[in-house]
């Protein structure tokens, strides 16, 4: 095999296990990411529990640094103590060598039952859960494959007569060794494909236990970099749980690393073949942190708090303005004019897609900060109607052709209703949240789990639209109508099962009856402001009738 050949099929392999893993972690946020916040804080009252929690998400998450980056979310927020995430990361890092631990078996029989099982889930059924579940599952089978695909793209370097000097060179040279395994496992993104990478390289013969300990101990010190990086921007409250994990588990790695270097222990106590070497060597490492860390937890929290204060950018004196598409001199070229509206009418959707996705949570887990910021996002969507409604009047005053006359007042149109889904969400939507809160009720599971399905068919019908200001589609607009149809369907049924649970009398629905029943209303206007997207659409074919009202001639007749 010449060298190009096995650098494509080790890119594809790598390729598609980074994807798998993404896969699998965002089906699991999308069908219980949800209920792990709602959880959350009922599980992270003891060091014990909050690591238990820990390990359950990476576990799911098949990832630690999503772990990390969820929770310094929640720390930020308030949600959780700076001390209870710290440990909960710790859980976490546990968790995530679990899972390289449990990819590492030999599972080949399992990759053809969960394709069939997770596509038959992903494909046969359109509740979200189950949905997302199908998913996940397509993703630990892709997992499973890439490690195959990996291990028989390793298999000819035992050929290789450049191999063993290149690791000559690095068993006489740890710290390049741990080095380039930190920088690689950063390039990755990820310590549990690194991981499985090292322990492939080693089940061919090519990787010696002591080197891989050595490099799954540089893993560890990539990963940690990883999240710390990736929050370099946001304010310290966030950044203190990553640069805390990066304090216990980076620096562990390097203390480990020199004690290494120093007494050159044997590491056949970890496993009997280099691979359970490698496996076993990052599940022993993050569980000494683990058992070291949960006394120091409290106080590597103060220290990473204090280095996020010391490291904060100061605030700048005076925001810049914002750039705009809107720009003046295109006026006198009513087609450029209108092509630069329309940019600007598709970030005001993408706006209003960010504060209907957002609004859930916040009924969920309500902030102050989370309500204001979509205050300042519907602020921003105001002016951005303004902008363009202006722009357009001045279109309007040069020589336009009928079709351009037509699309400025369709984008008109759009750019009004688009102002009013936001109007709805922060006037309308809010205020349910604000009254829930003042009562301190909680919606049934019933209950809760229908607003969420007809907010998700909400925000399925809401792209739907979105992209009908792009392609103009009449595809689209005939299923966007359809939406709006089997929404309204679904209306009547949700109240039907609200009223239902009204009469036997539970105590929840009782007491959230108002605000689930506004809430659907509201859910249903914001449909209605976005699906109106379509009818320029389907009028422009002729494929609109001018009104639905019954002729009074057709109805005396049928009488």
């Amino acid at each position: 095999m010449t060298s190009s050949i096995f650098i494509l099929h080790m890119a594809g392999a790598i390729t598609m296990l980074l994807w798998a893993t993404r896969l699998v972690r965002t089906g699991i946020e999308r069908a219980y990411g949800r209920q792990l916040r709602r959880n959350l804080r009922k599980r992270v009252n003891h060091p014990f529990t909050a690591m238990l929690f820990g390990v359950v998400m990476a576990i799911g998450l098949q990832s630690s640094t999503a772990v990390t980056l969820l929770i310094s979310s929640f720390t930020g927020m308030g949600l959780v103590s700076g001390t209870a995430g710290v440990i909960i990361v710790r859980g976490g890092e546990l968790g995530s060598a679990i899972v390289a631990k449990l990819l590492s078996y030999d599972m080949t029989l399992l990759i053809p039952i969960l394709i069939l099982i997770g596509a038959g889930m992903y494909l046969r059924t359109d509740r979200r859960p189950w949905h997302e579940l199908g998913r996940s599952l397509i993703g630990i089978a892709m997992i499973l494959l890439s490690l195959e695909l990996l291990s028989t793209a390793a298999g000819p370097l035992r050929e290789s007569q450049t191999l063993p000097l290149i690791l000559n060179f690095l068993e006489g040279d740890l710290i390049s060794s741990f080095l380039i395994a930190a920088v690689f496992t950063y390039l990755l993104h990820s310590s549990v494909a690194a991981i499985l990478l090292l322990a492939a390289l080693a089940s061919q013969g090519l990787l010696p236990g002591e080197l891989g300990v050595v490099m799954v101990l540089g893993v560890n010190l990539g990963s940690s970099l990883i999240a710390p990086i990736l929050t370099r921007s946001a304010e310290p409250s966030y950044r203190a749980v990553p640069l805390a994990n990066l304090l216990m588990r980076g620096l562990g790695s390097v203390l480990l690393l020199i004690a290494m270097g120093m007494m050159q222990p044997d590491v056949g106590f970890l496993g009997m073949s280099p691979e359970q070497q490698i496996i076993n060597g990052h599940i022993a490492f993050n569980l000494l942190i683990l058992i070291v860390g949960l006394p120091l937890s409290g106080l590597t929290w103060r220290i990473s708090r204090g280095w996020a204060d010391l490291s904060a950018r100061p605030q700048a004196a005076s925001i810049p303005e914002e750039l705009s598409a809107l720009d003046p001199e295109a006026l006198d070229r009513p087609e450029q004019a209108l092509a630069n509206a329309t940019r600007e009418a598709v970030r005001m959707c993408e706006t209003i897609e960010i504060m209907l996705s957002r609004i859930m949570d916040i009924y969920e887990e309500p902030t102050p900060e989370a309500v204001e910021e979509l205050i300042q996002q519907d602020d921003w969507v105001d002016k951005r109607q303004n902008a363009i409604k202006l722009y357009l009047a001045q279109i309007t005053e040069k020589a336009m052709t009928v079709e351009q006359a037509r699309h400025c007042q369709n984008l008109l149109e759009v750019c009004i209703k688009l102002e009013q889904a936001g109007d709805v969400i922060v006037r309308n939507l809010v205020p349910h949240v604000q009254k829930k809160m003042e009562r301190q009720v909680e919606f049934t599971p019933e209950g809760w789990r229908e607003l969420l399905d007809f907010h998700n068919a909400v925000m399925r019908n809401a792209r739907l639209s979105f992209n009908l200001l792009v392609n103009g589609d009449p595809e689209t607009a005939h299923r966007v109508i359809a939406a709006k149809d089997r929404l309204r369907a679904r209306e009547r049924e949700t109240r039907q099962r609200h009223f239902n649970r009204l009469r036997q009398g539970t105590e929840e629905s009782i007491e959230t009856s108002s605000i689930h029943l506004d809430t659907v209303r509201d859910l249903k206007q914001i449909n209605g402001l976005l699906a109106a997207i379509a009818y320029p659409v389907l009028e422009e074919e002729g494929l609109l009738r001018g009104s639905r009202l019954i002729k009074p001639g057709k109805k005396s007749k049928s009488a």
